[in-house]
């Protein structure tokens, strides 16, 4: 048995904040050492091969949770790091479903597998922070979707069950839904995964016990009625992660500043300022590109391609003192973590009210900073967060009772009512630069 360290590229001296530190060759099988669930097996040479993919291993530069880690220092784990262990949870689902009498084929396992390996290779750097920023009105899954064919094509169709199942154009639904549903193994591994780098335990799950318990019925994933606890902790557990991790306040104030930072970089480029960056970057900041000729621009998608969090930090970097006060101010903020003061507004706001707030605050800070009144608002924004726990309209969680039949869990559970799902489901943050 051989041991070498050719899938990942991380630091190995560093296990607690990586979750790839040795692949171990067993003739065809490889063995990868996760700091979330232990060892996870990569059983064949197509899954390692779409591994070694340039657009995955693009991946090990992309943080998961963006800027977070301005709040909750550790939460530096990665996309790669993220969609392996969606890919082993997706495994276990599969045993598991094949133990229950269900006819899933090594080509569909291999196929389910592979698409949600690469259902995140569309995202942008920084992640859900820069998405329809970077690339004008377009969804990360979009691109994910143009990506995945390009590497259909390259490995001459290898892929094409894959993406069928990635689009729920499948004829088994079942398997759609473990890449992407309120019951999937996406979701239970950010969960676990963010939870454990956070050091939030209130989010941590038993994705174990609710994988176990799943079932299919009517080619839709149902949850036998014995594991509803766990999928009712794992609800509460996804709230306490929105509202403590990925909508903290200050993660907000990051993600506004980051946003403004290269809507401010764009702006200066569309009239004739010559700014640093790498070329990737450049790329996007000097080109309209949107949802309408992204997919048709060679050129596009191969920038979008090299371009990481690297990218975008290295040129902030530069920005910091660039003589445009609005940028550099911003950029060397963003940098030193001087960031925007968020606070909360309490009651039924509307967006007119919010603004009429975020406009009061710019006039200080035009005053105070000797800007441009036309430049205040990089420094004075809202935002409106939005959580339901659980949506009652779409692609529900369903339960097999004891006697057989099929339930919604809201109809199911004595915990999750309507009432008490929708709870504290909206908040709005004013966020503006204090000196």
């Amino acid at each position: 048995m051989a041991c070498r360290t050719d899938v990942g590229g991380t630091d190995a001296s560093n296990p607690e904040n990586q979750i790839i530190l040795i692949s171990v060759s067993m003739g065809k099988r490889k063995i990868i050492n996760d700091a979330v669930h232990g060892f996870i097996s990569i059983p064949n040479d197509f899954l390692y091969e779409l591994l070694q993919h340039r657009f995955m291993q693009r991946l090990n530069r992309i943080k998961q949770l963006g800027v977070s880690a301005m709040v909750y220092p550790s939460a530096t784990h990665t996309r790669f790091q993220h969609s392996l262990g969606a890919m082993h949870l997706t495994s276990e689902a599969v045993k598991e479903l094949r133990l229950k009498g269900h006819n899933i084929s090594d080509d569909e396992e291999k196929a389910v597998m592979a698409a949600i390996l690469l259902h995140d290779i569309g995202h942008c750097p920084y992640s859900h922070v820069l998405e329809n920023i970077i690339v004008g009105n377009i969804r990360h899954e979009r691109i994910s979707d143009i990506l995945m064919q390009q590497i259909s094509d390259e490995m001459g169709g290898q892929l094409d069950t894959a993406i069928r199942i990635f689009r729920n154009e499948y004829p088994k639904h079942f398997l759609h839904q473990l890449i992407s549903s309120q019951l999937d193994m996406d979701r239970f591994d950010y969960l676990m995964r963010d939870s454990f780098f956070t050091g939030v335990v209130e989010g941590s799950i038993g994705s174990a016990r609710i994988i176990k318990m799943l079932d299919v019925a009517d080619d839709s994933l149902v949850v036998e009625q014995k594991g509803m606890l766990s999928v009712e902790n794992y609800l509460i557990s996804r709230r306490f992660m929105y509202w403590q991790v990925y909508f903290h306040k200050t993660s907000i104030a990051a993600e506004i500043m980051l946003r403004n930072i290269i809507r401010r970089a764009k702006e200066l480029i569309g009239k004739g300022q010559k700014l640093f960056g790498t070329p990737a970057l450049l790329y996007f900041l000097e080109n309209d590109i949107n949802a309408a000729n992204f997919a048709s621009d060679e050129l596009a998608i191969e920038k979008f391609a090299e371009m990481d969090d690297a990218d975008i930090i290295a040129s902030i970097k530069v920005w910091s003192k660039h003589n445009d006060k609005v940028l550099a101010i911003l950029s060397r903020n963003f940098i030193d973590r001087r960031l925007f003061k968020t606070s909360s507004v309490a009651g039924e706001t509307d967006r007119a009210t919010l603004e009429h707030l975020a406009r009061e605050k710019e006039k200080d800070i035009v005053y105070q900073l000797g800007i441009d009144k036309c430049d205040g608002h990089y420094f004075s924004s809202y935002q409106i967060v939005e959580n339901d726990t659980y949506n009652f309209t779409d692609d529900k969680i369903m339960v097999r009772l004891s006697d057989g039949s099929i339930s919604d869990l809201s109809a199911s559970s004595s915990i999750l009512t309507p009432q008490s799902l929708h709870y504290d489901t909206r908040k709005c943050h004013l966020c503006y630069y204090q000196a």
